[in-house]
């Protein structure tokens, strides 16, 4: 059986799976039928995640190993639970002393056995390995070296040597290897092997290999065919050079036994691959939607206008999301992904110099005409099939726009072909092929998730995983014909509102979307609080927002999160390059401002915000729970959850109190359980459309006859309006039950309007179930 919804909880060596067995009849109380657990493979000792694989081979020690993971399945079986695992098989920790098939390749060369696992271009360079790992140049660290036990150590880390090179003169012995140790800055520039992102504490694995899939999945397989793992969550499947390929495999591998999604981000109209054999996406489609519904667009235009007057100079140049995102898009490629494109521009030049009629194409041709492809690609990647449809004839003419020369245009033409499998089938030409998208994926990510969303800012609630910050808001009609897809399409796949990767928790972002119904509000904030000396408006205006939608002063978590978001941006300093000054100046205007004082209770206007902020995290939070789909829960969300960027949304799970939240979430999970059949695959949606002034703010659905769910949207709108007054709402046939106090009755028909004030009379959101 699929899950009818999941629970997601973060393992790490201070929460184990003996912790999370003791949570079970808690989280079986809430009504959810699966567990999700992050990694659970063996991993980086300390890791706080799991994703840095070390041996897929055996489950995590530190979480308790296979026993303790077993044991927590039995336990979830006698409440009537399944687990459902995260699962990483794009890249292992690039750690030799930890990662034991890394450690045979360093100490073995391309001969290894293991060399098969990793893409690592042994014809770059010296034919060495490039391990970016020394915290300065050489020359300043030599002194540091020691060598005992067969292994070449240093400040903690471990380095395997080659047989027989144990008792040479430090300087042979560094050369006779098969790797080289590098300044870490070296690998934007130098790096031969393909890592995840920009990460290059991480290495790509080659599962595309039949023995490298069957070696690196075989422990899961298992787990799967013994019943322990009910379900899997693919991490970064964009990362692989098949995507699909690897699912079908996945597929095989267990037997079609597993509830199976991928955490697969769609941009734009952009849909889920038909062919790929998975349930769905791990759900940031559906935030996309479930966010955008809830923000007023005509208020997120004019929030724009102030932004752009308040930031000026300060931001990005101009204020304008395409013009942001571009801009990033070419930093990005020509920068942090440096290494990667010269990868591409090396396998480019070996095609064309082994191709008669593709010679005297000049590496600098080949290296602009794969960037500037690059920056064209409108979502994540091209795949198998339909990748013409994403490096179009417009896109080609755009990239050569950048050569002033017409002749040495043509290389795009080249790169176009290789880049689409359409001009040879060699090892070469399919290696390009995965590269450019696997490349494609990456520059996506760090352009649009981890740059330009922190420096494109004026309304930081459209800035998610997924979301589109030059239009957050998302008309009801576009909700309704999402779901009506969805349910047809995609009935199981994931819905989330928040996770261990979302920028803010979904409370956070219901405190700064409803900003949008009100600009004025929020710029006569600002100026209360102009006192505070901020280091940049740019600064000034993400940090306040970040705290108004946190709610509460507290600098220690606050801190940290806008010191991130001015690294990330990369305006005024970066991760790489970090001005100690800025940096200081911000870390003293974050403990000053919005980590001191208490912006939502700073004035009346803003306090009288709170119900309209409690209105979009209810009505959010029971769409979720109710809309096709699966619906996860993250940990600690079952109630109120304020969490900002990673660390601080990835604390242990707690046991806490519950509040109004917790009755929603418990009623409509529920339900989910005790009518499958009405949520999951032959299951129906029915949008409902209210009648009368205040129709717009109702946003209402049916499934399958059972279950009605009516929410209130832009409530603040709806108050200003004048209220419910006469709108009504008509419910289908029958007897209905508000499921949320088991007491209140309602009548559905024709000729039997509910007026939505007193549908609403309780609370902003209903639910209810039909009587038998």
């Amino acid at each position: 059986m699929p899950p009818t919804s999941t629970y997601r909880l973060q393992l790490q060596p201070e929460f184990p799976f003996a912790a999370a067995e003791r949570a079970v009849p808690y989280l079986a109380g809430l009504g959810v039928s699966h567990l999700h657990l992050s990694p659970v493979l063996e991993a980086v000792p300390g890791s706080t995640h799991g994703y840095d694989v070390t041996d897929h081979r055996s489950v995590r020690a530190e979480l308790g190993g296979e026993e303790g993971l077993r044991s927590l399945a039995a336990t979830a079986r006698t409440h009537g639970l399944g687990l459902v695992v995260d699962l990483v098989p794009n890249h292992m920790a690039a750690s030799p002393r930890h990662n034991h098939a890394l450690r045979a390749v360093l100490r073995e060369g391309p001969d290894s056995p293991y060399a098969r696992w990793f893409d690592i271009d042994w014809r770059a360079g010296d034919g060495r390995v490039l391990l970016p790992v020394l915290p300065a140049r050489l020359p300043e660290v030599r002194d540091r070296f020691r060598v005992s036990g067969g292994s070449l150590h240093l400040d903690g880390q471990e380095f395997p040597l080659r047989a027989g090179t144990e008792g040479l003169p430090l300087d042979e012995l560094l050369d006779a290897q098969w790797y080289r140790l590098g300044w870490w800055r070296l690998a934007r520039t130098e790096l031969d092997y393909r890592r995840f992102f920009t990460v290059s504490e991480l290495i790509g694995v080659r599962v595309e290999d039949p023995e490298v899939f069957a070696a690196s999945h075989e422990k899961i397989v298992e787990l799967v065919a013994d019943g322990v793992i009910e379900g899997l969550r693919i991490d970064h499947p964009d990362g692989l050079a098949d995507p699909q390929a690897y699912l079908e495999e996945l597929a095989a591998a267990t037997g079609g036994r597993c509830w199976t999604v991928v955490e697969k981000i769609l941009t734009g109209p952009e849909t889920l691959p038909a062919a790929w054999p998975v349930a769905g996406t791990t759900g940031y489609d559906a935030l996309r939607q479930l966010d955008g519904v809830f923000t007023d667009p005509l208020g997120a235009d004019e929030l724009a206008d102030v932004y752009r007057e308040f930031v000026g100079k300060a931001g990005d140049r101009g204020g304008h999301w395409e013009a942001t995102a571009r801009r990033a898009a070419y930093e990005v490629v020509t920068h942090d992904l440096a290494a990667e494109t010269a990868a591409l521009t090396r396998i480019a030049g070996r095609i064309c110099a082994a191709d008669p009629a593709l010679r005297d194409h000049a590496p600098w041709a080949l290296r602009t005409a794969i960037r500037e492809l690059l920056v064209r690609v409108p979502v994540y990647r091209p795949y198998r099939t339909g990748g013409a449809e994403v490096l179009t004839p417009e896109a080609a003419r755009g990239a050569k726009a950048a050569f002033a020369v017409p002749e040495e245009a043509t290389a795009v033409d080249v790169v176009r072909d290789l880049a689409l499998g359409v001009r040879g089938d060699g090892p070469e030409h399919r290696a390009f092929r995965a590269r450019f998208a696997q490349t494609s994926s990456a520059l996506r990510a760090k352009s649009v998730e981890d740059t330009a969303f922190y420096r494109y800012t004026p309304l930081l609630s459209a800035n998610e995983v997924g979301g589109d910050a030059g239009r957050p808001a998302v008309p009801v009609e576009e909700f309704h014909a999402y779901c009506l897809r969805i349910a047809r399409d995609w009935p199981g796949t994931g819905t989330v509102l928040s996770t261990h990767d979302t920028k803010r928790s979904a409370d956070v972002r219901a405190g700064i979307a409803v900003l949008s119904q009100c600009p004025e509000v929020w710029a006569e904030l600002l100026g209360e609080v102009a006192g505070v000396p901020a280091p940049d408006p740019h600064v000034a205006w993400t940090a306040w927002q970040t705290a108004f939608g946190f709610g509460a002063p507290d600098p220690d978590r606050l801190g940290p999160a806008i010191l991130k978001s001015v690294r990330e941006a990369g305006l005024r300093t970066s991760w790489t390059e970090p001005d100690a000054e800025y940096e200081r100046a911000v870390a003293e205007f974050a403990a000053a401002g919005p980590g001191r004082i208490p912006l939502r209770a700073a004035s009346e206007a803003a306090f009288a915000l709170e119900p309209h902020i409690r209105a979009h995290a209810l009505g959010a939070a029971l769409a979720q729970l109710t809309m096709p789909g699966v619906p996860e829960l993250y940990q600690n969300t079952e109630r109120e959850y304020r969490a900002l960027v990673d660390p601080d949304n990835r604390a242990p799970f707690t046991v806490g109190p519950e509040d109004e939240r917790t009755a929603v979430v418990r009623a409509a999970l529920r339900l989910r359980r005790a009518h499958p059949e009405a949520f999951g695959a032959d299951g129906t949606y029915v949008p409902l459309t209210a009648e009368g002034p205040a129709a717009a703010h109702c946003l209402a659905f049916a499934r399958s006859g059972r279950v009605i769910t009516a929410v209130t949207r832009l409530s603040l709108r709806l108050a200003q309006a004048g209220g419910w007054q006469d709108t009504e709402l008509v419910l289908p046939e029958g007897r209905w039950i508000d499921a949320l106090d088991g007491v209140r009755e309602f009548t559905g028909g024709p000729a039997t309007e509910v007026k939505l004030a007193e549908l609403f009379a309780e609370r902003p959101v209903a639910l209810l179930a039909r009587v038998e």
